[in-house]
């Protein structure tokens, strides 16, 4: 397997490419990547090959990575998992920005601990598109309502909206991309919601043709996980 440095530098072609292709600039998307059950040496790694932004799926790992890491200045952990209310406390500690947020009351209850910590942090709300019952996300008939729960929390700064589309299914995904931009332009436009996290390994290109500013990469720079879907 060809190492981690190299596999970041051709997801960044990668990304260079589908946005030069689509008419945007290379800088116009943010590569989050994805360590989440790989050890924090390959976060390491990754680092010194300049990647910043790290996203993670569970909470207490998130916490205990972000703990191991704390001698490396400027890097963002990006919580991209499902956050139970439980949970809350945690993220709130550790992560930069949060993917996730589905419900008034997560919305709530992740306002409540930033606000004992005295914290501040962008958040997305995730709609799921496809009413897949093995996904979370807000249904979007319900997006408006936690959209208002989240402008309703002063320490949740609200920047945007995040899907995942089914797996190795390109058509599906695109359309799954597109609903999502159409939801944005109906809650506010990319003026109030300028931040869309969609496309990970095997779909980047297609999110980035439909407006993703933030793709999500996990196994095409730090392999296949054995436990875990690709990301």
């Amino acid at each position: 397997m060809i190492g981690i440095a190299r596999a970041l530098a051709d997801v960044r072609d990668r990304i260079a490419r589908a946005a030069r292709a689509a008419g945007r600039e290379p800088g116009s998307v943010k590569l989050v990547a994805v360590s989440k059950t790989k050890p924090a040496a390959a976060v390491r790694e990754a680092y010194a090959a300049g990647q910043r932004a790290f996203g993670e799926n569970y909470a207490q790992e998130l916490e205990q990575k972000a703990r191991e890491l704390a001698d490396l200045p400027d890097i963002e952990w990006h919580f991209i998992g499902h956050l139970q209310t439980n949970k809350a406390k945690l993220i709130a500690r550790a992560a930069h920005v949060v993917h996730t947020v589905d419900s008034a009351v997560l919305a709530r209850e992740l306002g409540k601990r930033l606000r004992a910590l005295g914290r501040t942090i962008p958040v997305l709300v995730e709609v799921n598109i496809g009413a897949e019952p093995q996904k979370h996300g807000a249904p979007p008939a319900e997006l408006a309502a936690v959209l208002a729960a989240v402008r309703a929390e002063p320490e949740l700064s609200l920047r945007g909206l995040m899907t995942m589309p089914p797996a190795d299914e390109l058509d599906t995904a695109r359309r799954v991309f597109e609903t999502l931009v159409t939801l944005r332009n109906l809650h506010g436009g990319a003026a109030v919601l300028p931040e869309l996290s969609m496309g990970m390994t095997g779909d980047l290109e297609v999110a980035i043709a439909a407006g993703s500013t933030m793709v999500r990469v996990g196994t095409a720079i730090f392999g296949a996980r054995a436990t875990s879907a690709s990301a």
